[in-house]
Formats: C-alpha cells, structure tokens, sequence
C-alpha cells in the first residue's frame, strides 16, 4: 500500500479556502462530504487563476474520474485551510493531484487527498489530450524525482 506524502513541504502551490458554517456537522466537525468539495475548489481554482481563463469554456474539460481522501485530523468552523497541491502523475490525457489540507502553521495535514481530472471533450465526452493552456500550469505542479505516492524515487 503507498503512504502519501505527509508534510507541508511535500507540496507546490496551494490555495486558501475559508470553512463554512454549513460544512459542520451534528458532531461538531466538518463533515467528510466538505472534503472533497474543497478538493474541487483548490484544484480547479487553482487552474482557474494559474491559467488566466475560465477553464469552463475549454473545447477540453476535466471531469473527476478518481477521488480519495485519507482523514488525518478534524476541520472546524471557522477555520482557514490551505490546501497544498501538486501533481504525481501528469499523463496525455489525465492529471492526478495529491492534496494536502493544512491549517496554521501546521506541517502535517488533516486529511491528503487524491484527485483525478480525466481531460474529454465537451461535446463527445470521449477522452482528448490535455489542453497545453492546462498542461503548461499543472506541469509546475510535479515535482521531479518523486513518485506517485509522493516519496523520493530511489537511485
């Protein structure tokens, strides 16, 4: 089994999302369901203010094939969460995020994520290259060195 990458420093760039009144639950936590929500914010945010553009309007989207979250500590009202990504795996037509939620100064997260963005086209749905608008920016994301779990490949 791969264990992910752990710290801070294991990530690129990240992304500030404030938590909401309505992401907690009955018992007192952000509910696992607002995970992934923010998962799909800094991702595609990210892409949003790294490329300039509405990346809606591509005649190529990427649609969530693969997501997982491994839940490491609690998230609350009101919080701010950074969430920290980079790219394990950048393929011809798919892209695969790993995702680190972190608040304060804290160099462990409270939950990794994983998040696979399949690149189709808008009409057809039928998967296509990476637009070279997306590839360019999510390429600043990978770490060279590192595999897909993040580790430091060995000599």
């Amino acid at each position: 089994m791969r264990s992910p990458a752990s710290l801070r420093a294991d990530f690129v760039d990240h992304v500030v999302i404030p938590t909401r009144w309505e992401d907690v639950d009955h018992y007192g936590h952000v509910n696992n369901v607002s995970y992934y929500s923010y998962f799909d914010t800094a991702v595609n945010g990210w892409l949003i203010e790294r490329t300039g553009t509405d990346i809606r309007g591509l005649d190529a989207i990427g649609i969530v094939a693969e997501s997982s979250c491994t839940f490491l500590g609690s998230l609350d009202f009101p919080q701010v969460v950074q969430s920290w990504l980079r790219v394990d795996r950048l393929g011809t037509s798919s892209v695969t995020y790993a995702i680190g939620l972190f608040v304060d100064a804290d160099e462990r997260p409270r939950a990794l994520g994983r998040f696979v963005h399949v690149y189709v086209d808008r009409i057809t749905r039928r998967p296509v290259p990476i637009p070279e608008l997306i590839r360019q920016v999510v390429g600043t994301l990978v770490i060279a060195g590192r595999d897909e779990a993040g580790r430091q490949e060995q000599a």
